[in-house]
């Protein structure tokens, strides 16, 4: 066995040295198939492909072939670096200094492969191939549309007969140290846009005219007030964001005949997509019938349209699964983690109709930051963290 392999240091070192901005491979896929097959893995390349979109590589790889079967999720793919001169070090360069190895992607969440990668093959040094399977499953396309990635990937492996009982998503959960915080679920999200339609005239004649501006107010006030819900037991409160207002008028004294608006709202299990959908619906409805801006007119004019794929919220209760994270956690750290449902979307919104999925890697401090970095020691802990969680939950699974 390489012994790169089980070095989480070395593993990230060359998977940051892998330029794979979405939609680019980069040779990141290349590199994880070289650490994974001296181990026995039997690798596979996917390609996802989308009328419309880039074609984007995707990897699967496994070792075993009978129950149980554990999944490890993530991304190879990174955000671009921005402002490269901004950075201290080569964003692809994998430095270290003072502690720290810099590089895009180190944190989100190549990471988390190398720690995982460098677990599995110590579990293999020690206990020979995993009493059960252990797969990786790897998109080259979650940082873009998510498309042709995670959701494509296991549609393509459940369809060859692969079927899991776990899964483990190294996506970076901890707000400030290693252990703080596992992710046993996520809200949901809808996007959408709607446009008010008005008619255009002058601002000194407004009685000839119907200001569409008045209507998009009126509209995206009952979007914000009241609260959707005061949260749940196990999520925060949904939130709905407005996140443009726009007329394409240049002109200060012309009532404009059009205006838009998009929001996006982040709901709790109070709701699924298509109640949350219907109460925004009815929200706008009853605000196009309110007076208060538009005296004396009829209804607001409005469209809605809805963003193609809403996600959906999911919670864990797979107790065995959560049990033998957090306890692997805080066995290692001496902390007791968060079990939590805060922050955004990831690829566990797919993964959890085929298997109970749940969230753990690094300190998410640095994410798409200029100057992305990790603490060397936690690459250690995180790897040490992930090896006695495939031998606690195989144990478990087993039992």
């Amino acid at each position: 066995m390489p012994m790169i392999s089980a070095n989480p240091i070395e593993n990230l070192a060359t998977l940051i040295r892998c330029p794979s901005v979405t939609p680019a491979e980069g040779g990141a896929l290349t590199a994880l198939a070289a650490m994974l097959e001296p181990l026995g893995f039997a690798v596979e390349r996917m390609i996802a492909r989308e009328p419309g979109m880039p074609d984007i590589e995707n990897l699967y790889a496994r070792i075993g072939t009978e129950g149980p079967h554990l999944m490890f999720a993530g991304h190879t793919d990174v955000v671009p670096v921005g402002d490269a001169a901004a950075w201290t070090h080569d964003p692809f360069g994998a430095e270290i200094a003072d502690g720290e190895m810099f590089g895009r992607g180190a944190v989100d969440m190549k990471g988390g492969i190398a720690c995982f990668v460098a677990a599995v093959a110590r579990h293999i040094a020690k206990n020979g191939p995993p009493k059960g399977s252990l797969s990786f499953l790897i998109t080259g396309d979650e940082e873009g549309p998510a498309v042709n990635g995670t959701i494509k990937l296991l549609e393509w492996a459940a369809a060859r007969g692969e079927r899991w009982d776990a899964c483990l998503v190294g996506e970076p959960t901890n707000p400030d140290q290693l252990g703080d915080m596992i992710k046993i679920g996520r809200r949901g999200s809808v996007s959408g846009a709607i446009t008010v339609h008005g008619v255009q005239g002058h601002a000194a004649y407004p009685h000839l005219a119907d200001n569409a501006v008045r209507g998009v107010i009126a509209l995206t006030d009952a979007l914000m007030h009241p609260p959707f819900d005061a949260g749940t037991e196990s999520f925060q409160p949904s939130n709905l964001e407005v996140t443009t207002i726009d007329t394409g008028n240049r002109a200060t004294n012309v009532v404009p005949a059009r205006a838009s608006a998009s929001f996006n709202i982040r709901f709790n299990d109070s709701w699924t997509a298509e109640t949350v959908m219907a109460e925004i619906v009815r929200r706008l409805d009853t605000a196009a019938r309110d007076e208060r801006l538009r005296p004396g007119r009829d209804a607001v004019r409005y469209d809605i349209e809805w963003a193609e794929r809403p996600s959906h919220v999911f919670l864990t209760r797979n107790n065995q699964l959560i049990a033998s994270l957090s306890g692997a956690v805080e066995a290692i750290t001496g902390r007791a983690p968060k079990l939590s449902t805060t922050g955004g979307t990831s690829d566990a919104r797919f993964i959890k109709d085929y298997c109970p999925v749940v969230e753990f890697g690094l300190v998410g401090q640095t994410m798409h930051m200029v100057d992305e970095r990790v603490a060397v020691a936690d690459l250690e802990t995180l790897t040490v963290i992930y090896e006695t969680f495939i031998e606690r939950w195989f144990g478990d699974a087993r039992s």
